[in-house]
C-alpha cells in the first residue's frame, strides 16, 4: 500500500512539474477564444481537431480543457491569434474537439 502511494505521489509531482511548461495545463493566453460571427473579416488558417483521451465525471473536464488548451496551443503554431470552436452539447462526453483557426 505504502509503495503504491508513493508512485502515485511521484508521478503527481512529475505531472505538476511538467505541467509549467505545458501549454495544455497553462493555456494561451495569446489566442483567445471567439464565435464564428467574431471572425467573418478573419482568414482562416487551419483545422484542428484533438481528443480529450480521458472520460468521466472525475477527469472529464479537467481533460477537455487540456485538449482545448493544446488545441490554441496548435493554433498558435499556425499562425492563428483566434480560434472557434465547433459546438459541443453541454452535458456529454466529448470524444473529439473540432475548431478553427484564423487570423485576425
Amino acid at each position: 500500500m505504502t509503495t503504491r502511494f508513493i508512485a502515485l505521489a511521484g508521478l503527481a509531482a512529475a505531472t505538476a512539474l511538467a505541467g509549467c511548461n505545458d501549454p495544455g495545463f497553462r493555456g494561451v493566453p495569446e489566442v483567445r477564444i471567439a464565435t464564428s460571427a467574431e471572425v467573418m473579416q478573419c482568414r482562416m488558417t487551419s483545422t484542428i481537431t484533438n481528443e480529450p483521451g480521458l472520460y468521466g465525471p472525475l477527469v472529464g473536464h479537467e481533460a477537455e480543457r487540456y485538449a482545448r488548451n493544446k488545441i490554441l496551443d496548435m493554433a498558435k503554431g499556425d499562425g492563428a491569434n483566434t480560434v472557434v470552436f465547433d459546438p459541443v452539447i453541454p452535458g456529454e462526453p466529448v470524444y473529439q474537439l473540432s475548431a478553427k483557426a484564423y487570423r485576425c
